[in-house]
């Protein structure tokens, strides 16, 4: 995955300032990833051979490389999860794997991202993921985006614009019986349809809902000009992850709204020419094209 671009720096990530409050061993024993009659040998091993916990216990093989990033990343308060304990599907990489080489390019894109689009400038943010076609990742982009923003500590929501094959309910285990095509129908406020992850506190989701009749007379609405700047006002930055834009009109609508675009091209499988027709098309319908980024999975 890389972001097409001139070459910028990427600043460094902020140094953790909160010191931790409480040992590795704590942590994993309260995720069940250790038992605690197994921390005594390990306390042994580490005075004997001057290891840190971690390597003692990975020496007597009583847990995985896995098991110490997890609690490294709970003991510095960096939010993730742990296979079997949430709903979320594995597919959100960065919430169960925040250090793999995945999550490494998706945090180089963050980083580009805000030098680019967030941070240079005061004002509601909110940034349309778009593609040319169907399974090119854009949905994927767009979770594991949302979640490595809040890790950061921005306040983040995830909107799934796609109003006709809406996919990010299944991806976060949420229910999409309300959600965006509600609060755009007047059949429910924007409150009472966002839903929060459980273990990413910083984290938002607002479902699709119910497919409409007509997905694009219902975004072209000035209901939705509206939504976004109630939503900016609650949010550091907002997602939205929107229909494929060859095939359905309203993606350009959601691009206008949200002023700012990505384009997710898939390695392999993206038409040039399509890729080429949103990259002129957004400019022209005055919305800001911050760049593309290749997905390789």
């Amino acid at each position: 995955m890389r972001l097409q671009r001139e070459l910028i720096p990427v600043p460094p990530e902020p140094l953790a300032l909160k010191a931790p409050e409480r040992s590795i061993g704590a942590v994993l024993v309260q995720a069940g990833r250790l038992r605690p009659q197994d921390t005594a040998p390990i306390l042994e091993l580490q005075r004997r051979k001057g290891l840190r916990f971690g390597e003692a216990a990975r020496e007597l093989g009583l847990i995985t490389a896995a098991d110490v990033e997890l609690a490294l990343a709970r003991q510095f308060d960096h939010p993730c999860l742990q296979r079997g304990e949430s709903e979320v599907s594995e597919e959100v990489l960065a919430a169960y794997q925040p250090f793999s080489p995945p999550v490494e390019a998706l945090r180089a894109l963050r980083g580009e991202l805000m030098l680019r689009w967030l941070d240079p400038e005061p004002g509601p943010k909110a940034l349309a993921i778009l593609s040319a076609a169907r399974k090119e990742g854009r949905s994927f982009i767009a979770a594991n985006l949302a979640v490595v923003f809040s890790q950061l500590g921005r306040r983040t929501l995830l909107v799934d614009a796609d109003l006709r094959n809406a996919r990010q309910h299944r991806l976060f285990g949420l229910d999409n019986r309300a959600g965006l095509s509600a609060v755009l129908s007047g059949r429910a406020a924007a409150h009472e349809t966002i839903q929060h992850v459980a273990s990413l506190p910083r984290l938002a989701v607002l479902p699709a809902g119910t497919a409409p009749p007509s997905p694009q007379d219902l975004l072209a609405r000035p209901a939705f000009a509206q939504l976004l700047p109630q939503l900016a006002a609650q949010f550091d930055l907002i997602l939205l992850d929107c229909p494929p834009a060859s095939h359905h009109a309203e993606a350009q609508t959601i691009a206008v709204r949200a002023a700012a675009a990505l384009i997710v091209v898939r390695k392999n499988a993206s038409r040039m020419w399509r890729v080429q027709g949103i990259s002129a098309a957004v400019p022209q319908a005055k919305c800001t094209l911050v760049g593309a980024v290749l997905n390789e999975f």
